[in-house]
C-alpha cells in the first residue's frame, strides 16, 4: 500500500521518455526503509560513525524492470522516469551491475528501467534499495551464480543501507550499518511518511552532530521495546534529529505540528528529511495545512511495514 496524499513536489515522475512499449524479462519491487530507532554510538578514527539502528522495510517503493542484452553488448542501457536522477555510472543501479560482473565473473550487460516513487534526500534509503534490487535482479537473470551470502557481502561495496535490503525486511544494524542481525518480522503496521520539499545530505547532518547531545538509551533496550511490543513513547529515538533540525529549523515545527494532531509517535528517518508518524491517524483531512507558514510544501505517503519470505524478493 502506498498512496501519495498531497502532491506538492515541483519535480514529479514522468514516463514520457521511457520505452514504455518495450517488454522486460523481470520486474522487481525496490522498497524503501525507515529507522525505528537510530543511535550513534561512537565517532570512529576514520571519521565515520558507529551506529546501532533497527531498520524496517516499508511498502513505499520504486520499480525496476530488467532484461539481458545480447552477447555483443559492451555497456548497460539505463532509463529512469524521474527528472534529475543521474543515468550515468554515478547511479547505484549501474554500479550494482558493475559489482555483479566483477564479483561473479559473468560478463552480462543489462537493459534496465527505474520507475521512481521514493523521494531522494529523505532518509528512506531509496537509492540503496535500488542498488540491492539491481544486484539481486542481475543474479536472477543470469541463473543465480551467486549465493545469498555472496550477494550480502557484495552489497557492502554499494553502501551500508544496501546491505540491509538483502535482509528479510527487519534487521538490527550496527557498525556503519552494514553489520546485520536478523530480527523476526514485527506485527503489520500502518504508518504515514511525511516528506517536506527540502533535502539534507547525510555528510552535512553528521558533520553537525554534537555527540554530547545524544540519547543515553541503550540500543539493546530499545530493540527489546520494539521486538516485545512493549509500550514506550521514547522507543522511536534518532540521534540525527538535533543536527538535522538545526540545519533546517522548520523541520522541528513540522514534527511538533504532527505530534499535536494526535499521533502516538513522530520521528525522523535516517538523516532526514522524512518524518514517519505512528498510531491511529487523526480525523479526515488532517494533512491539510501541514505546510502553512513553512518555507516548503510537503507530501504525505500512507504505507506499511514490508517483509519478504526467505529465498524470495519483496512482493
Amino acid at each position: 500500500m502506498q498512496k501519495p496524499i498531497i502532491s506538492h513536489f515541483t519535480s514529479r515522475p514522468t514516463l514520457t521518455s521511457l520505452s514504455a512499449s518495450e517488454s522486460f524479462d523481470l520486474e522487481l519491487r525496490s522498497p524503501s526503509k525507515i529507522n525505528l530507532f537510530l543511535r550513534v554510538t561512537a565517532r570512529r578514527d576514520d571519521g565515520f560513525h558507529d551506529l546501532a539502528s533497527l531498520f524496517q522495510a516499508i511498502a513505499l517503493s520504486d520499480r525496476i524492470s530488467f532484461s539481458k542484452l545480447d552477447a555483443d553488448a559492451v555497456d548497460d542501457v539505463f532509463e529512469c522516469n524521474m527528472e534529475g536522477v543521474p543515468t550515468d555510472k554515478s547511479n547505484l543501479v549501474l554500479r550494482a551491475f558493475d559489482v555483479f560482473r566483477e564479483r561473479s565473473g559473468v560478463q552480462q550487460f543489462f537493459r534496465c528501467r527505474l520507475d521512481k516513487t521514493v523521494p531522494a534526500q529523505a532518509g528512506l534509503g531509496g537509492g540503496s534499495g535500488n542498488a540491492a534490487t539491481a544486484l539481486y535482479g542481475a543474479n536472477v537473470l543470469c541463473g543465480q551464480p551467486a549465493t545469498h551470502e555472496e550477494l550480502l557481502e557484495w552489497s557492502k561495496t554499494l553502501g551500508s543501507d544496501a546491505t540491509f535490503f538483502m535482509s528479510e525486511g527487519t534487521a538490527y544494524c550496527t557498525g556503519r550499518g552494514e553489520i546485520l542481525t536478523p530480527v523476526p518480522p514485527l506485527p503489520a503496521t500502518r504508518l504515514f511518511v511525511v516528506k517536506p520539499d527540502v533535502g539534507l545530505s547525510t555528510p552535512s547532518v553528521f558533520q553537525n552532530l554534537d555527540l554530547s547531545t545524544r540519547s543515553t538509551q541503550d540500543p539493546l533496550a530499545l530493540l527489546e521495546l520494539h521486538t516485545s511490543q512493549k509500550p514506550g513513547v521514547d522507543k522511536y529515538v534518532n540521534d540525527l534529529e538535533p543536527p538535522a533540525f538545526a540545519l533546517v529549523q522548520p523541520l522541528r515545527v513540522l514534527k511538533e505540528r504532527l505530534m499535536a494532531l494526535g499521533f502516538d509517535s513522530v520521528a525522523m528517518s535516517g538523516s532526514g528529511t522524512s518524518l514517519f508518524c505512528m498510531g491511529t491517524p487523526p480525523a479526515a483531512g488532517w494533512q491539510d495545512g501541514l505546510s502553512k507558514d513553512l518555507p516548503w510544501r510537503v507530501t504525505v505517503y500512507e504505507t506499511e511495514f514490508l517483509n519478504r519470505p526467505s529465498g524470495e524478493w519483496y512482493k
